[in-house]
């Protein structure tokens, strides 16, 4: 494909309306035949309408939505007005939402009636308009929920003759608030050309073609979604599939069998829970299972078999299953590398558009992220020269410009020559692979001065069966796990505990725990090994892109 001569997402999607005019773009699965000639025009109406709200370049427009069409035609009217697109994570509290808002100073919020309640009676002064996503009706003030459906669409029916606004690479395209596991939410200001260039370079990794359709799962607010499971699949002509309610997996699986994805994006949780609830089960529910299980040979030809049956459950169709977001669970990562299930691996934040490096399928290596994209540089900082790690710092056009309204966070985030500091501790193999070793922020340092990263033992705990995830914390001095069981699991193992008095089954958890504990400590390094071990009798809370909020357990 050849480079677009200006790198802005107005360009974008100007060339892809030409070229795929007649192809199928944003729809809900299973529904539909909107095209890319339909999306077009919808873009500019809603863009004239913007411009007829007073919208003018560089102001800000919220979009405060869960996953469907009427998003992407949201966020590209913003593009094309020249204006900021705020995108709001759906699982954002409403106080969240509010300081988004504030700060961000968004002139108007396009919001769904799903999470209208969050914004009805919580509106900062600076949000002039509210207009309903569904059908881009304007909503007055105080309007109550209900009320909502009796709206009719304020979108012109033709266009209204504004004239075009000049938008450059270096134009601020989007801010996205983090949802961070260890603390607040940062405003990340990214670029046109910041987002325009990445989508350009995931082709390089990738090939995306006309007939490759794309199911949406993330949240459309979260960096990956929204650069490689949207502007992606819009640059090259692909069809993008949304769901009309929240991603169960009664609903999930309903439509993967409608649409048969050929590509889809998750987070590892998505993948890990599946492997632990379905599949890992399976390979341990007798003796003669488990025994053979653990023979090499026999667990990869059960894991083959496995994983077509997997494949299957995905509408059989799937290319290309890409896992970002977190680190993915080593024991799970083997189970899709010998099942030959088409899994890649992308490393990434916010701050960089989101990839960095990424290994795509039949190109990946058990523990790494891959190879840096091409355009991007990877160093690694204050290196450890006995074990090659250091902090992994980035350069290239997908960083971003920086914190909005935080210009000494900003600087704290960036060397003196002008390296993004990734926060991320990391080491390359002599192929250049990247390993992520964990977050410098989360690392512990032992009673000697050792490094101890949460993440390498709790991949050791979440492999051990009844697990389902946990946290490693320092607790006055002393390491310690918390752990939550997959209790179901248990229960059926233990079939009489059905009939059995609930101490029984806390006699049968603590039992559990206190294996778990020792043959955890038998895999790890001395400096590494657990104090205790806990019950986390409830799931951890998590952000909206499924990572555990760890600075909530500490």
């Amino acid at each position: 494909m050849g480079n677009s001569s200006k790198l802005t997402l107005p360009n974008l999607i100007n060339e892809s309306v030409i070229k795929y005019k007649n192809h199928l773009s944003l729809v809900y699965a299973g529904e539909g035949s909107y095209t890319y000639g339909d999306l077009g025009e919808d873009i500019n109406l809603v863009s004239d309408y913007l411009k007829e709200l007073g919208v003018k370049k560089g102001d800000k427009v919220a979009i405060l939505s869960t996953n469907m069409p009427n998003w992407g035609i949201a966020f590209f009217a913003i593009q094309v007005s020249g204006a900021v697109a705020v995108p709001i994570l759906p699982d954002f509290h409403e106080k969240e939402v509010f300081t988004i808002l504030e700060h961000s100073e968004a002139k108007v919020l396009f919001v769904n009636k799903q999470l209208y309640s969050k914004v009805l009676k919580n509106l900062p002064n600076n949000c002039e308009h509210t207009i309903l996503i569904e059908n881009f009706a304007y909503i007055p003030n105080n309007t109550p929920t209900e009320n909502l459906s009796l709206l009719a669409s304020s979108k012109p029916l033709e266009p209204m003759g504004f004239p075009a606004v000049n938008v450059e690479e270096e134009d601020l395209a989007s801010i996205i608030y983090t949802s961070g596991t260890t603390g607040n939410s940062k405003g990340v200001m990214l670029t046109q050309k910041n987002l325009a260039w990445t989508t350009q370079q995931c082709y390089e990794l990738q090939e995306i073609k006309v007939e490759d359709r794309f199911i949406s799962i993330l949240p459309l607010s979260h960096t990956l979604e929204n650069t490689v499971g949207f502007l992606l699949p819009v640059k090259f002509g692909a069809s993008v599939h949304y769901l009309k309610k929240p991603p169960t997996a009664p609903v999930l699986m309903a439509a993967l069998e409608k649409v048969k994805p050929t590509i889809m994006l998750s987070v590892p949780l998505i993948i890990e829970k599946i492997f632990r609830a379905k599949i890992l089960p399976a390979f341990q529910k007798n003796f003669l299972i488990k025994s053979l299980y653990s023979v090499s040979v026999i667990r990869k030809k059960l894991h083959k078999i496995a994983g077509a049956k997997l494949l299957k459950s995905f509408g059989g169709k799937l290319h290309f299953f890409g896992i970002g977001g977190a680190k993915l669970d080593a024991t799970v990562e083997r189970f899709l590398s010998e099942s030959e299930f088409p899994y890649a691996v992308g490393y990434g934040l916010t701050e960089t558009s989101p990839l960095l490096a990424g290994a795509v399928v039949k190109n990946t290596r058990i523990g790494s992220t891959g190879p840096a994209m091409q355009g991007v540089q990877l160093r690694l900082a204050d290196k450890d020269l006995k074990t090659g790690e250091g902090e992994i710092q980035a350069k290239g056009p997908n960083v971003m410009k920086g914190y909005f309204k935080a210009p000494e966070l900003t600087s704290s985030v960036f060397t003196e020559d002008g390296w993004f500091k990734t926060g991320d501790r990391g080491w390359f193999d002599k192929d250049n692979f990247l390993y992520i070793k964990g977050r410098i922020k989360t690392m512990i340092v032992g009673a000697s001065g050792e490094n101890i990263f949460p993440e390498e033992i709790e991949s050791v705990i979440n492999k051990m069966r009844f697990v389902l995830e946990s946290v490693v914390v320092e607790k006055k001095g002393k390491l310690v796990a918390m752990i939550h069981l997959n209790v179901e699991e248990i229960e059926k193992h233990f079939k009489s505990l059905q009939q059995e008095a609930k101490q029984y089954l806390n006699d049968k958890i603590d039992e559990i725990l206190k294996n778990i504990h020792l043959k955890v400590n038998e895999e790890l390094n001395k400096f590494s090994r657990l104090q205790a071990v806990v019950l986390q009798p409830v799931p951890f809370e998590k952000t909206p892109t499924k990572k555990i909020k760890r600075f909530l357990y500490h």
